[in-house]
């Protein structure tokens, strides 16, 4: 199946707590691929089709880029999906606009500490019971931005460009990712505040 997706995916459904160790800043958006095994035993019982490509996602933007960032207590990441084709089972293919940001929780506020945007298309090899994202093609800092993204993206190039500008979208369902994570992981948060903004109150729905 070759899906173009004609709306912006959020996924908060399969979202890891992400304690402690965090450490040191990233780096960059470096372009290049990655073999990382996910074991799909860690993947919330999703075992087959689009939810288990993306909870494989969220885990790798987690483990993989979020631990990255300067410490904190949660680590919530945003997919802004723009296209899944899953015609080859060894090869996967998932773009999109990819965030984490790592929070720390103060009372019923996440505060932000860090995190980032990783636009870009993932590889997965879906074949057999251990799956794997075998590469991770991400769009390039500064002057490389346009060049790698008309690149990687191809003919989704100008769907990528509307996503990627529509702040006030991404804003949106952000707000809405980390209320559906609230509510999954229980926590006693009811806002979200970047540093230097006032604080976002979280849906209620």
């Amino acid at each position: 199946m070759n899906k173009l997706f004609m709306f912006i995916a959020v996924v908060a459904m399969g979202a890891t707590a992400f304690l402690g160790a965090c450490s040191s800043q990233q780096s960059g958006n470096a372009s290049g691929n990655d073999s990382v095994q996910v074991n799909d035993s860690n993947v919330d019982s999703i075992t087959s089709g689009e939810d288990a490509y993306l909870a494989f996602i969220e885990k790798y933007l987690v483990d993989s880029i979020g631990s990255q960032y300067s410490q904190g207590e949660v680590c919530i990441p945003l997919l802004q999906v723009i296209e899944i084709d899953d015609t080859d089972s060894a090869d996967v293919k998932v773009c999109g606009s990819f965030w984490v940001n790592n929070y720390k929780i103060s009372g019923d506020t996440l505060l932000t500490v860090s995190g980032g945007s990783h636009p870009g298309l993932f590889h997965l090899n879906t074949t057999g019971s251990d799956w794997q994202i075998t590469g991770f093609d991400q769009v390039g800092d500064g002057s490389s931005f346009t060049p790698t993204a008309k690149k990687i993206f191809g003919d989704k190039f100008d769907a990528f460009q509307k996503v990627n500008s529509d702040d006030k979208e991404r804003e949106k369902l952000r707000t809405k990712g980390i209320a559906e994570y609230v509510k999954k992981h229980n926590l006693k948060v009811t806002m979200y505040k970047d540093y230097g903004w006032p604080p976002v109150k979280l849906n209620e729905e």
